[in-house]
C-alpha cells in the first residue's frame, strides 16, 4: 500500500540496460540486479522501478523478447526477496503482462498507455496501478526542438485525456498516477517551468510522480556528468516536494531519502 497523504514516496530506479543515460545500468547479471534491488529497498525505496529498455534521448526500441529476457528473471527473483511494490517500466503490454504475472504491481508507461493500445487493458485486468506519463514524440525524436504554446497547460490537458482513455479501458481512477515527464520532449526552460508549477497538476486529482534524477537540465546548470548530479538532483527533489510531488523517481535512494524526509517535515510544518 502506498500512502501519499502522509509523506513523499521514493521510487528507486533499477536499470537493466547496457545503455542507460545515467551510467548505472545493471545488464546481463541477474544476481547483481537482485542485490541492487535489495540495496535500494534497504536505503529507503518505497517502490522498485525495473526497466529493460533505455528511454534516453535518441534511443531506439528493444525487441520484445530481448526486453522480456532482461526484466522477467529479475522481477521473479526480487518479488520473493523484497516486500515493497515492484513497478515495470515499459511501453509494451506483453512485457507488462509478464511482469505482473511475475510479481510486479505497477505499470510505468512513458507513453501514458498510448503507444500500445492493449496496455491499459492489461493494467485493468490485473488491477495494477498505472503511471501515466507525458511525452512529446518518441525517445528517438523527443528532443528534436520540442515546442509548446503553454507547456504546463498542454501537458495537463494531454494527461487528462490519457486518464480518460485509461478509465474507459477499465483502469480504476484510484490506480492512476500522473507524471509530467521531465526531460521527455521538453527543453531546459520547459523542465524548470514544470517543476515550478507542479501544484497545477493537482487539478487532475491524482498523485503526481516526478523524475528529475540526474537529468540533463541539472547537467546544463552545473556542467557535470550524470553520476555527479546528486546535489543538483537533491535541489530539484526538494523543490518538487514543496510544489506538490507525491512520488520522486531517483537513482540515488540513500541520499534522496534524507532529502525527502527533511523536505516533508518542512512542508508539514508549513501546513500546521
Amino acid at each position: 500500500m502506498l500512502e501519499f497523504n502522509s509523506r513523499t514516496c521514493i521510487m528507486g530506479i533499477l536499470n537493466l540496460t547496457p545503455d542507460s543515460f545515467s551510467g548505472d545500468g545493471v545488464y546481463g547479471d541477474v544476481g547483481r540486479a537482485v542485490e541492487e534491488a535489495e540495496r535500494l529497498a534497504q536505503e529507503g525505496a518505497d517502490i522498485i522501478d525495473v526497466g529493460g529498455e533505455s528511454t534516453r534521448p535518441g534511443s531506439l526500441s528493444v525487441p520484445l523478447e530481448e526486453e522480456i529476457g532482461r526484466v522477467i528473471p529479475v522481477i521473479e527473483k526480487i518479488a520473493k526477496r523484497i516486500k515493497i511494490p515492484i513497478s515495470i517500466d515499459t511501453q509494451k503490454s506483453e512485457v507488462a503482462r509478464r511482469a505482473l504475472d511475475s510479481g510486479a504491481s505497477i505499470v510505468n508507461d512513458i507513453t501514458g498507455c498510448e503507444a500500445d493500445r492493449d496496455m491499459a487493458d492489461v493494467a485493468a485486468r490485473y488491477n495494477a496501478k498505472v503511471v501515466i506519463m507525458h511525452i512529446k514524440g518518441t525517445p528517438n525524436s523527443m528532443q528534436n526542438n520540442p515546442v509548446y504554446d503553454d507547456v504546463v497547460t498542454e501537458i495537463i490537458n494531454k494527461l487528462s485525456s490519457l486518464i480518460r482513455n485509461a478509465e474507459e479501458a477499465g483502469v480504476k481512477k484510484e490506480n492512476i498516477i500522473v507524471d509530467p515527464g521531465i526531460g521527455f520532449g521538453k527543453t531546459f526552460k520547459h523542465n524548470l517551468e514544470i517543476i515550478n508549477n507542479l501544484s497545477r497538476f493537482k487539478a487532475l486529482e491524482r498523485p503526481v510522480l516526478v523524475g528529475p534524477s540526474r537529468k540533463s537540465f541539472i547537467g546544463n546548470i552545473l556542467g557535470v556528468e550524470p553520476k555527479e548530479r546528486i546535489f543538483g538532483t537533491a535541489a530539484a527533489v526538494a523543490i518538487a516536494i514543496k510544489n506538490g510531488a507525491d512520488i520522486v523517481r531517483v537513482h540515488d535512494v540513500k541520499e534522496m531519502s534524507q532529502v525527502v524526509r527533511v523536505a516533508d517535515e518542512i512542508v508539514k510544518a508549513g501546513k500546521a
